[in-house]
């Protein structure tokens, strides 16, 4: 019998703490989806669900004996931070899990095609999920799904901000996982649970659905031309380059552990995301600005007075009153950085990213 076999039965959590980082479930309009025009990317699309069907990570999800051992050695701060990296990142795959799985259903009669798309979407999205829940099993610790599908409150999103934000969450975990893979290759001593071995072809899923969500925006013309679509560009690189940088330094424990610098892998990440933005999006963030990253660095010291306030003991008034000139700065931060001058992606197809 493995060591494995004989650990504690798993903890089911119904929910993970809820904070303006933990990820969203969301819904949209499926009526919209379905009518939508994709005859400019139908070639594309075509290729993409013939390379989903083929399904190369089918064999690469499973337990092998890495899994089978016991893992109260990783203790303390690494074990909580490891931890909450599980719990965020199962929970975000799984909600891209229901969202995409809703979609398929949903438009199945008026369009099989991207129906099927986003059916296998789901299934790369569940199996990464169940994957992950697995690995909190090793914790003696696991999300119960299904309680998670019924009771999480669902945000509507429009379509268009749907595709916005999903081909960012997918192009900057590729970049999340594939860098942090390349580190640990390179620095095995810090390689502690064999999950991380997955993240070579973990990010290529995340990469593809990232092109699939590509291919969607640029068959609506009114998502990559015109000043709309460059003002919503930049609203929503900011929006996902801001959540990333406060959530990499919250969870800067976890980052320390695996011998990386939260500040400087943050922003690789973000550097690495804005340029594949712009085979997608009309603008892209100049993220070469002096200013860019400072700024970015000064709503997460302002994030961390926030938490402090809000775990203190004071009465809920004196903590509005105290958060409000914060939550003032952390805005003014970021409006500033929306306003910086944009780079013109269409410029910048012709350099090979």
């Amino acid at each position: 019998m493995t060591s494995a076999a004989i650990q504690p039965q798993s903890n089911k959590k119904k929910a993970i703490k809820e904070t303006l980082l933990t990820p969203r479930f969301y819904t949209t309009d499926f009526e919209a989806i379905a009518s939508m025009d994709i005859s400019s990317q139908e070639k594309e699309l075509r290729a993409m669900l013939t390379e989903m069907k083929n399904d190369y990570n089918r064999n690469h999800f499973i337990r092998d004996e890495d899994f089978e051992k016991t893992w109260d050695h990783v203790d303390g701060e690494t074990r909580a931070a490891f931890i909450e990296f599980l719990e965020r990142s199962c929970t975000s795959e799984f909600s891209g899990f229901i969202l995409f799985k809703e979609i398929s259903r949903r438009i199945k009669e008026k369009n099989p095609l991207l129906s099927e798309v986003f059916s296998l979407m789901a299934r790369d999205e569940a199996r990464h999920a169940g994957f992950l829940n697995k690995a909190m099993g090793d914790f003696n610790i696991s999300l119960d799904l299904g309680y998670l599908t019924k009771h999480r409150v669902y945000t509507f999103f429009k379509p268009e901000w749907i595709i916005y934000a999903v081909y960012l969450s997918e192009k900057i975990g590729y970049w999340r996982y594939i860098l942090m893979y390349r580190h640990l290759e390179k620095n095995p001593d810090y390689q502690f649970y064999p999950l991380f071995k997955k993240f070579e072809h973990w990010c290529q899923d995340e990469s593809r659905h990232g092109d699939i969500f590509n291919a969607l925006l640029r068959s609506q013309k009114s998502m990559w031309q015109g000043w709309k679509a460059k003002l919503w560009a930049k609203f929503f690189l900011l929006s996902v380059f801001a959540t990333h940088t406060l959530t990499v330094h919250e969870r800067e424990d976890f980052y320390q552990s695996v011998g990386l610098d939260a500040e400087e892998y943050d922003r690789q990440v973000i550097i690495k995301t804005n340029q594949t933005a712009a085979k997608a999006f009309p603008v892209i963030l100049d993220t070469d600005n002096p200013t860019f990253f400072p700024r970015l660095e000064k709503c997460n010291e302002y994030n961390i007075q926030l938490q402090k306030i809000g775990d203190s003991q004071q009465p809920q008034f004196i903590k509005m009153l105290r958060k409000m000139p914060i939550v003032v700065a952390i805005f003014w931060n970021l409006l500033c950085l929306y306003l910086l001058k944009s780079k013109d992606a269409e410029e910048l197809r012709t350099v090979v990213l």
